[in-house]
């Protein structure tokens, strides 16, 4: 089993997630990436799509690739129904490449964005990146803080594959906010560096985002959207 990032758009990441010829696609918010892949590894045959909430961003893509690979079954929550062929909701769990895929409801971000947790990896779109957080379109900040805190309890082992690269910014919002706290000035400085290298910095885990993630260690609610209004207006 392997997971591979590709990059598309202007910082976006679309996660394959691959078991010998097996592969599922994450959040394919463009085509060709996943259309180029696939060109140049023929021995593959792509087996679903999975969509963790409806921004364009993460599914502009999907027509295209269902276009070109009809048999492909794409799952998503309700707002991705436009989309998706399987409506997945928080409970329930899909069978994909021998391994179940539990769903879990994280929302804030959009009503109804959802989470994908397989073995020790979580693939949850805009609900949780490195040392940050989704922008709360919806204006629920309750929920954003519950959605938080909810992957706060998932094993600290638990590998964040997050659709985004703002690791660097995140963590320099999280040296503001927390000067004293090293751990957040090691992560930016292995984060510089592997932009420097062009190399992804995620996955990240949760035990790291306990450590440098201020959402995570917000101490109560007030915090936490206090925290939010500021990172919205921090660059």
């Amino acid at each position: 089993m392997t997971v591979t990032p590709l990059e598309a758009l202007s910082d976006n990441y679309i996660w394959l997630y691959q078991k010998e010829q097996d592969l599922v696609v994450v959040d394919p918010g463009e085509a060709r990436p996943v259309l180029d892949y696939l060109a140049n590894h023929e021995e593959l045959h792509l087996t679903a799509i999975l969509l963790t909430h409806n921004h364009a961003d993460h599914t502009g893509g999907v027509k295209e690739i269902v276009a070109a690979y009809p048999d492909t079954v794409v799952y998503g929550p309700e707002e991705c129904r436009a989309y998706a062929t399987n409506i997945v909701q928080e409970g329930e769990a899909i069978d994909l490449l021998d391994h179940k895929w539990e769903i879990m409801s994280v929302p804030g971000h959009t009503n109804g964005h959802i989470a994908y947790l397989v073995d020790d990896k979580v693939f949850c779109g805009d609900a949780l990146f490195m040392a940050g957080c989704g922008r709360v379109f919806t204006g629920d900040y309750q929920a954003q803080f519950k959605t938080v805190n909810k992957f706060r309890q998932l094993a600290d082992d638990t590998k964040v594959y997050a659709a985004h690269e703002y690791s660097d910014t995140n963590l320099r919002f999280a040296k503001k906010v927390d000067s004293s706290n090293s751990a957040v000035s090691k992560a930016l400085k292995k984060v510089q560096q592997q932009r420097e290298n062009n190399e992804p910095t995620l996955p990240s885990t949760i035990e790291i985002e306990k450590e440098v993630n201020p959402f995570i260690r917000a101490k109560d609610f007030n915090e936490f959207v206090q925290l939010r209004n500021k990172r919205d207006g921090f660059n």
